[in-house]
């Protein structure tokens, strides 16, 4: 009997490969599936979402309402700041209201951190790169400044940039809530025994990684992009924690206030309606 083929897609980034572990290490049973990994970065996996190409697929936040029609929320593998998150860096202190008008590199404009970026500084031109090349292009003056995210968030102070706006904090001081960056949606056609089935498998392999942190992290540490173990240990752990096994209710409500937030401000169509699709066990 051919086991029936699930397209997953994630990120090749410390915190998805952390996650996907025991998966990819067949330490888990996928219960009569078999896993097709598709190994994209946030910004390319965000434009797939929006065609329903993969079964599951990591999208930013920020993508979620173009593609809810197609797809639900799963309630595991969700990327949550509890007080930091992406952030704006520039080789010259300034003040977040400086950053009006400026030229910002950004990783992408389906991130959930462009969003964030647009609803602080309403007036900017940003310039798309791939995330990794960002510090650079600041340090040579291609842009005015760059916004940051995964692992350069820790990695920016050895460069010599200096940060002006934090949204993790800033998210924490506007809403009091934490701050939902990325999510895992799972595609509505498969009908929600198999999207919970997935879900349960999602979380089976994070509880596994978790159990066995030592060797997850040497696995996830060759998508480290030249970070150390210290750092690798410390960025897993700041995206792959309870919220990630389960999303909670502020994390939830967080959701809905990102949302009504960029609709208020023109930035997205409409509010979707979230619909998180839970392991059929706990």
């Amino acid at each position: 009997m051919v086991n029936r083929v699930i397209t997953i897609g994630h990120t090749p980034d410390m915190d998805d490969a952390f996650m996907f572990y025991a998966i990819a290490q067949g330490k888990i049973p996928l219960d009569g599936l078999r896993i097709e990994h598709v190994i994209q970065d946030i910004q390319t996996l965000n434009q797939r979402a929006a065609t329903g190409e993969l079964d599951v697929t990591a999208i930013s936040a920020a993508t979620y309402p173009s593609i809810a029609k197609d797809y639900w929320i799963l309630s595991v593998g969700s990327s949550v700041g509890q007080n930091y998150g992406p952030l704006v860096v520039a080789v010259h202190g300034m003040n977040p209201e400086e950053l009006t008008g400026k030229r910002i590199a950004v990783p992408g404009l389906q991130t959930t951190a462009y969003l964030l970026l647009r609803l602080a500084v309403p007036e900017f031109e940003p310039v798309q790169m791939r995330f990794e090349v960002i510090p650079e292009a600041v340090l040579r003056g291609e842009v005015d400044a760059g916004l940051l995210i995964h692992e350069r968030q820790l990695t920016y102070h050895d460069q010599g940039l200096l940060p002006i706006l934090d949204f993790g904090m800033w998210w924490h001081k506007t809403v009091g809530l934490p701050l939902p960056l990325g999510l895992n949606a799972v595609k509505r056609a498969l009908g929600k025994p198999l999207a919970m089935q997935l879900a349960q498998i999602l979380r089976d392999s994070i509880l596994y990684a978790m159990a066995h942190q030592d060797d997850a992290l040497a696995d996830a540490l060759q998508f480290g992009r030249g970070i150390d173990m210290t750092r690798a240990r410390q960025f897993v752990s700041m995206y792959v924690n309870e919220e990630t096994l389960s999303l909670s209710r502020h994390s939830h409500q967080a959701l809905r206030e990102l949302y009504q937030r960029a609709h208020a401000a023109g930035l997205i169509p409409g509010v979707p309606r979230i619909t998180l699709i839970r392991p059929p066990r706990n």
